[in-house]
């Protein structure tokens, strides 16, 4: 019997969606952060899968592709702050 999937279809969309309406600053990081791991072990639970997946795996590329420009909209992907 197989084991159950930690990520379902739901979980990572609503960590995923959790993080583009965040609107506090301070738990963006956060959410973003919870949002990917959810969409990676996604990812990886489906390339061992024997059906067809296409297009949750577009979706899953779709959602990384998004919170990654969402976190160089809100500077987290900079080291520095921005000059005053």
């Amino acid at each position: 019997m197989p084991m159950p999937a930690r990520f379902s279809h739901s979980t990572w969309r609503e960590l995923y969606k959790a993080a583009l309406f965040e609107t506090d600053r301070s738990k963006i990081s956060t959410r973003i952060n919870e949002a990917e791991k959810a969409i990676i072990e996604r990812a990886r639970e489906l390339f061992g899968s024997t059906t067809d997946t296409i297009e949750e795996d577009q979706a899953l590329d779709d959602a990384l592709y998004a919170l990654r420009a969402l976190q160089h909209c809100v500077g987290l992907d900079d080291p520095t702050p921005a000059a005053a």
